[in-house]
């Protein structure tokens, strides 16, 4: 593959990443619609509520400022509510709110709906292969495989 092919990929992602964001803050509810990444931390907190921020945090793969600011953001809307941990006071649970569930299971089904959108013409095969690429990124890219490889 030529290096032009593969700055492409990269350009190609970028735009594909944006289109994604922008139809999941349009057409997945209009304006109160959650972000993409509200609505992933309302599907992790799904599954395990009263999740550690960091843990949340991981799960994105976003750093700590950033999920500082979203947890500001989700707690304002009322999505969310943070509690110190009883175990140690340092740390910072996240707990849905009965409004941030339901917010949750509407962006769910509305991804739903984006992911037929976005798997169409596309056999079964395919989309696996599309999805294993796109889920070994961040392991291939992460800053602590990056510094083994320099080591």
């Amino acid at each position: 593959m030529k290096d032009q092919k593969r700055t492409r990929l990269v350009f190609l992602l970028n735009i594909a990443q944006r289109a994604v964001d922008r139809w999941i803050e349009t057409s997945a509810g209009g304006p109160a619609a959650l972000s993409a990444a509200q609505a992933g931390t309302m599907f992790f907190l799904s599954h395990s509520d009263g999740a550690l921020i960091g843990d949340v945090a991981q799960a994105l793969n976003i750093g700590a400022p950033a999920m500082s600011g979203l947890a500001n953001r989700l707690e304002q809307a009322g999505y969310v509510v943070r509690e110190r941990d009883q175990g140690d006071g340092r740390a910072i649970r996240l707990y849905q709110t009965e409004t941030g569930r339901l917010a949750g299971q509407r962006a769910k089904a509305a991804l739903g709906t984006l992911n037929a959108k976005l798997s169409e013409g596309f056999s079964k095969e395919e989309m696996d292969v599309v999805g294993r690429w796109l889920a070994s990124l961040p392991l291939r890219l992460s800053t602590e495989k990056l510094q083994e490889q320099q080591e």
